[in-house]
């Protein structure tokens, strides 16, 4: 396949993604479409990494896959909170948390 079919793929990804974040109003879909839009800029680095033969993109999707894993403990765990305080996952409900 093409690297440079990745690419657009990569791109119906990301704007799959960022149409979610932006429609969606439950956390945890939210939360899904934002791994939704990192796993696309993983495809476009590691097929920009093909088409230049160099490793340097795929090095990058590494780095990004880490700080993906350390963004799930931190964002679940946020989401958990405001469940147990609201019984509710509505993104609107968030704000209801402060003091």
């Amino acid at each position: 396949m093409n690297p440079e079919n990745y690419l657009i793929l990569a791109a119906l990804l990301f704007a799959i993604g960022a149409v979610g974040v932006l429609i969606r109003r439950n956390a945890l879909v939210a939360f899904m479409c934002v791994e939704l839009m990192l796993n696309a800029c993983n495809l476009a680095f590691v097929a920009g990494s093909h088409i230049t033969g160099v490793l340097d993109g795929q090095v990058v999707a590494f780095f990004v896959m880490v700080v993906a894993a350390a963004e799930v403990v931190v964002g679940l765990a946020i989401i958990v909170s405001i469940y147990k305080t609201r019984r509710s996952t509505s993104v609107d409900d968030a704000n209801l948390l402060k003091l």
